[in-house]
């Protein structure tokens, strides 16, 4: 194995155990999308076998099957509206903890159930961690919006972009039936500015900023972690 990707994955494995051991019995747990956070999946659903008592609400089909997979007893926002944490990971985070998601097109269930928590918690390494946020943003987009989507977009300054399928023929679709456009905006200086606009245009279900982190765990290379506190 290629030892620049074991390291990666060694960090990320200590990110996700790292930030399991937050979850205690009782909890109510969003359940992100991710490699990253497929780690803490399985650490949690080694606790649970363990005998930890949680319930977890699932991010994406991913997370839903990694969950089950692992053992973890599942709910729903309509049964447990509150979670106690969400864990989920991060395409890119700003020296503001303004973060990008939606690399795995389900950035609208995951700021659903991230603003849903009391405590929203990131898991990145620190390759991830920029000064200015320069990462597309993710735009999840109502089909029959998509070309009025693209010139409210071009109208902002931005490059959009329909996200296509790998191993299929035609576009991503999400989750929830969407196709996903990837906005380029070059460098976002203030990405909260950015959120508001792209908020404004019609056709967008959701956009991939988000401004809610309460903790961001940051694996570095030489295997420690750092922990960044929003202030905001």
């Amino acid at each position: 194995m290629d030892r620049t990707k074991q390291t990666n994955t060694d960090e990320k494995k200590l990110i996700g155990n790292s930030a399991a051991a937050l979850v205690d019995n009782g909890m109510v747990v969003g359940l992100g999308t991710g490699s990253t956070t497929a780690f803490a999946i399985e650490a949690l659903g080694r606790r649970v076998d363990e005998g930890l008592d949680i319930k977890g609400i699932p991010t994406s089909y991913q997370s839903r099957m990694l969950a089950i997979e692992w053992g973890i007893p599942l709910t729903s926002l309509d049964q447990d509206p509150v979670l106690d944490i969400a864990l989920d990971g991060a395409d890119q985070v700003d020296a503001n903890l303004y973060i990008i998601k939606g690399g795995g097109a389900a950035h609208t269930n995951e700021k659903i159930v991230a603003r849903s928590a009391r405590r929203f918690v990131v898991l990145v390494d620190e390759k991830k961690m920029v000064d200015t946020l320069i990462h597309p943003v993710p735009l999840e987009v109502i089909p029959e919006a998509l070309e009025l989507v693209k010139r409210q977009v071009m109208e902002l300054g931005g490059n959009p972009k329909l996200r296509m399928a790998v191993r299929k023929d035609g576009p991503v679709i999400t989750d929830n039936g969407n196709l996903v456009v990837d906005a380029d905006f070059v460098e976002i200086p203030e990405p909260g500015k950015l959120a508001l606009q792209l908020s404004a245009c019609t056709g967008i279900i959701e956009h991939g900023i988000f401004n809610n982190a309460d903790i961001v765990y940051v694996g570095m290379r030489d295997g420690t972690i750092e922990i960044l506190k929003c202030n905001r």
